[in-house]
């Protein structure tokens, strides 16, 4: 095989492929990208058995054929060559030479006999447009709260489902780590979309790889589900990701149905805080005690390995004093990712968990569970 490929396009090309390729494994073709060129375009495919990638670059082609290589050592090749243009060849004995300019690789490849199957099966999905930010959108609001123990699998991922919401079809993304729960829906803006009779689980590694293909994708992608796997298309991709088989818990029954204690504060300012807070947590120490007082509201972290802090700040909070302990680093990723300018915080009593939500709107939820005061 032999074409040559603008050096740019080549190297998206196979940096797409570099945090789906297995670094350990006892398959060391995972640790390969393959390479297959016919007609105008080389494609390039990468798998770890759970994630598949495909993706189309336009090139000229020489001799069309397939060959497998090192994604990391190619990477790096294309990624320190300066010319524009890249020349690969592949000989009957699977050496591969990439060169450019006056420079010339040479390395071993593996025939593509031996790559594992990923099937290029967009004919045969059916897909839904959907812009790309709001599903985008759905994994910022959401992905901070999966867990990462990969024995509780259920967990290690989110929750993707479609509702009804009063005649309007909406898409819900759930994530908890059993101490926090977020939840976030966007509207599809009246553009029918896949209707899923259950739910699905997307695992924690192949949400990344939708989001790294989303983000620098064109406005509109295209989502798909078949036999366990979710399919997300852009113009020239292709990512099929295996879905978790296992149940999700009942999220709904976390949602507090009691009300708490309502306070209104601006993100900025209690975001700003919180971090003022967070100088003084630790792996061991990473509490926030919370005060509640006549129109402020009082922060105060200790942690006998580091320190203390205290902050306040002014919220339209007019009731009897409490105090409440919550994990610093929890409510400044629930609040981080909330677009709007006001935030609501409705403390639950005792031990019960607090509701982190937007002002304006109820798109967005997350629940914190309280720690225990000293």
């Amino acid at each position: 095989m032999k074409f040559s490929i603008q050096r740019e396009s080549f190297l998206e090309g196979i940096q797409k492929t570099l945090s789906i390729v297995e670094k350990k494994t006892t398959m060391p073709i995972l640790n390969n990208v393959l390479i297959r060129a016919e007609k105008n375009k080389i494609t390039i495919v990468a798998t770890d058995r759970e994630i598949g990638l495909v993706a189309d670059y336009d090139a000229e082609i020489l001799d069309k054929g397939d060959v497998t290589v090192s994604a990391r050592k190619l990477y790096e090749m294309i990624r320190e060559i300066e010319g524009d243009t890249v020349q690969f060849e592949a000989n009957e004995n699977h050496r591969v030479t990439v060169t450019s300019q006056k420079i010339i690789y040479k390395i071993p490849g593996l025939p593509a006999d031996d790559f594992p199957s990923v099937a290029d099966d967009r004919s045969e999905v059916n897909f839904y447009k959907i812009k790309g930010q709001l599903f985008e959108r759905l994994i910022r609001k959401t992905s901070f709260a999966m867990t990462a123990d990969e024995m509780r699998k259920n967990l290690n991922g989110v929750f993707f489902e479609t509702i009804d919401d009063g005649g309007k079809n909406k898409l819900r993304m759930i994530a908890t780590d059993g101490h926090r729960l977020a939840m976030a829906n966007v509207d599809t803006e009246g553009i029918p979309f896949l209707r899923l009779e259950k739910g699905i689980i997307i695992p924690r590694k192949g949400l990344g790889e939708i989001r790294r293909l989303i983000e620098n994708a064109p406005e509109e992608i295209f989502v798909g589900v078949r036999q366990g796997m979710c399919v997300i298309r852009t113009d020239s991709t292709m990512l099929r990701v295996s879905l978790v088989d296992a149940d999700y818990p009942d999220y709904k029954r976390v949602i507090p149905t009691e009300k708490g204690v309502l306070v209104q504060f601006d993100k900025d300012a209690i975001l700003h805080a919180l971090k003022r807070m967070s100088v003084i947590s630790s792996e061991r120490y990473s509490g926030v005690i919370i005060k509640l007082e006549n129109g402020r509201m009082v922060l105060e972290s200790a942690n006998p390995d580091v320190g203390e802090a205290k902050d306040e700040i002014e919220v339209d909070y007019h009731d009897k004093e409490f105090s409440v302990g919550y994990n610093v680093k929890y409510l400044i990723d629930a609040i981080e990712v909330i677009d709007e300018k006001t935030v609501i915080f409705e403390i639950g009593a005792g031990m019960k968990p607090g509701v982190i939500r937007p002002a304006e709107n109820d798109d967005y939820l997350c629940i914190v569970m309280p720690l225990k005061l000293q």
